[in-house]
């Protein structure tokens, strides 16, 4: 990045212009932390030592929850880390790799949602021809296709954003290096953004609208089931979901949609919705509240402690 000669550091502002201590805030972002990674372990740990559970479905909630493990892993622990020693700054080799596996992993993220949604409308829209379309080669590519294309996009705007100069200022708003943090202190924001809409549009709209279209197709689904609890129970099951689903979408869209004039004051708190709390709530929608995985948990700590 050009100027780095100029600038040793970039610094946080990190819910504060000046750096202090803040001991209560560490305290809750430390329990949002700890709390995803414990449930998003005990789904992986589960889903790995039941049986019953080696299916597409959980394949894709495994994938999906350790995803949610190293998505907040990228940013919080250094939050943390701010909060509790008031020192702000961060050298540019570690913004870099902050920005590259938080960009990565948070497309990956993206993506595995969308393929959890597709495979829940073919299990419940098309139960006779699940195991056909969902085979376990086909869940496979589908992780591997996801992975490469999520870090081959975070290289090409990594590079992207290395070769912007920085002539506004070594302070960034949020509390984590991502693309549009960076852009903003840069000499060429309005170029850059342009590049941010696109890509947005291209991962993250195409995404949420793949996400639509298959819980409309599943809530009508629902609609012609006869039996009153079955339609109520897979009616929550829906709501839960796209609960999650507007949590993450709506506070990125509000991250990087937006136009950089408009107020940056909430932004901090769109970001720790979609970076701590949406890995944290996973788990606990898409699994724990799962009748298959609370049995598999069940025989597993029957079968160790008693």
């Amino acid at each position: 990045m050009s100027n780095q000669s100029h600038l040793n550091s970039l610094y946080y502002l990190t819910f504060s212009n000046y750096g202090e201590k803040q001991l209560l805030l560490s305290i809750v972002i430390f329990f949002i932390y700890v709390m995803g990674v414990l449930g998003n372990l005990i789904i992986i740990i589960v889903i790995y030592l039941d049986s019953h559970l080696h299916t597409p479905m959980y394949f894709f909630l495994c994938a999906l929850a350790f995803v949610d493990i190293c998505y907040p892993t990228v940013t919080l622990p250094k939050l943390i880390d701010i909060l509790l020693s008031g020192d702000n700054s961060i050298t540019f080799i570690q913004c870099f790799t902050q920005l590259f596996f938080f960009f990565a992993l948070a497309g990956i993220e993206v993506a595995l949602l969308s393929s959890m949604a597709y495979d829940h409308y073919v299990a419940i829209c098309k139960p006779l021809r699940y195991h056909l379309i969902m085979k376990g080669k086909t869940c496979a590519q589908i992780i591997a296709g996801i992975l490469i294309s999520g870090f081959i996009n975070s290289i090409f705007f990594t590079s992207l954003v290395s070769k912007l100069s920085i002539c506004r200022s070594n302070k960034i708003k949020p509390f984590f290096c991502d693309i549009k943090a960076v852009a903003d202190i840069s000499c060429d924001i309005f170029t850059f953004y342009n590049a941010i809409y696109v890509e947005s549009f291209a991962v993250g709209f195409m995404a949420f609208s793949l996400n639509v279209i298959s819980y409309i197709n599943i809530i009508r689904n629902i609609l012609n089931i006869k039996s009153k609890a079955g339609r109520q129970k897979t009616f929550s099951t829906c709501i839960s979901h796209i609960t999650v689903m507007i949590i993450l979408y709506g506070s990125a869209f509000w991250m990087y949609m937006r136009p950089p004039s408009e107020s940056v004051y909430l932004d901090p708190v769109f970001s720790l919705l979609y970076t701590g709390v949406t890995p944290m709530l996973n788990p606990l929608i898409y699994s724990l509240r799962n009748k298959e995985v609370k049995n598999a948990l069940i025989r597993i700590v029957r079968k160790k402690f008693v």
